[in-house]
């Protein structure tokens, strides 16, 4: 099979001739046929989370035709779509998957960081973490679902209770949550690059109440907050944006480091908090909820050979929604 393998981090990606690999007793064989590209990919490759084994396959928003199934798989069977995310397995006896929030577990792995992903013709996955997928979405719209949406839902629950949102960074999660905000008639207040011009007024098409430039005040206080965008900077502004009692919710699996920021944006019991990685509940909540809105995902696609290219499209914001891979 075609692969795009990163085999250093801070180097490209290179096309590979790999076997195809075999799924193990608990494991499927999907044939892809979309994978996401997703801002966690840039942070692997770009040397900003660590502990990646090389050589790696990245890509973990796979949508995919089950090939093959395991002895011990029971739920899926040759022929079948589903989707893997981020979360490609976990322990599922320590404290936190008893307490389901087997986000946390120490011995949790994930696809395209420590377990081969979809930057691939194939790829193997635990049956127990992959999704069927409604059958109202494309293969190429329902692959940025599958982290952007999964993940962002899950900064989402923690503001959904807000009657006013700003989202900081508007990429390929936060076009999604726009939608599921709206959809619940929650006014939406976008954050972008002073000079993106152009994210602004994507945010408008979707519905956003108002959309301006991270430095920028909204014209109201915000009930809640969740930033997307990996800068710490923008964390004291979130703060000075949220009324007293507001939540700032730092939705990305990597942040560049948080300034110092005065006592009093925080007092008034305004709260921080961070999103970890997903659960398989997050899916099974989120896929139904995706389809009765229905949310669409603005998606550019790329051919396999072309990950780089996306990647560093993405890298420097030069589209709107998310990057998708057709192998």
């Amino acid at each position: 099979m075609r692969a795009m393998v990163l085999q250093q981090q801070k180097q490209p990606l290179v096309l590979r001739e790999l076997p195809v690999p075999s799924p193990r007793t608990e494991q499927v064989l999907l044939r892809v046929t979309a994978c996401g590209v997703c801002r966690t990919d840039l942070h692997v490759v770009d040397g900003d989370l660590l502990e990646p084994k090389l050589p790696l396959v990245p890509g973990h928003q796979i949508v995919g035709e089950i090939e093959a199934v395991g002895a011990a798989v029971k739920d899926f069977h040759p022929g079948q779509r589903v989707g893997v995310p981020w979360l490609g397995g976990s322990c599922g006896h320590c404290d936190y998957c008893a307490r389901d929030q087997e986000n946390l577990c120490d011995l949790a792995r994930y696809t395209g960081y420590q377990i081969d992903g979809g930057f691939a013709e194939y790829a193997v996955a635990d049956a127990a973490y992959c999704f069927p997928l409604p059958d109202s979405y494309s293969d190429l719209q329902a692959a940025p679902l599958l982290c952007a949406g999964l993940i962002g839902y899950r900064a989402y629950r923690l503001v959904e209770h807000c009657h006013s949102i700003g989202l900081y960074g508007f990429g390929a999660a936060a076009h999604i949550l726009i939608q599921v905000a709206r959809y619940r008639d929650q006014a939406v207040y976008a954050f972008t690059r002073d000079e993106d011009t152009q994210a602004r007024s994507f945010a408008r098409e979707l519905g956003a109440t108002w959309a301006g430039g991270s430095s920028e005040s909204a014209p109201v206080a915000l009930d809640g907050a969740i930033i997307f965008a990996p800068a710490g900077e923008l964390v004291p502004l979130a703060l000075r944006a949220v009324r007293k009692g507001g939540r700032v919710v730092c939705a990305g699996i990597h942040m560049s480091d948080i300034p110092s920021f005065p006592y009093d944006i925080l007092w008034g019991e305004r709260e921080i908090c961070s999103v970890a990685n997903l659960t398989r509940r997050d899916g099974e909540e989120f896929l139904p909820l995706a389809a009765q809105i229905p949310v669409h995902t603005t998606v550019h696609p790329y051919e396999l050979e072309k990950a780089n290219q996306a990647l560093d499209d993405l890298r420097h914001g030069r589209f709107n929604g998310a990057a998708v891979l057709l192998p």
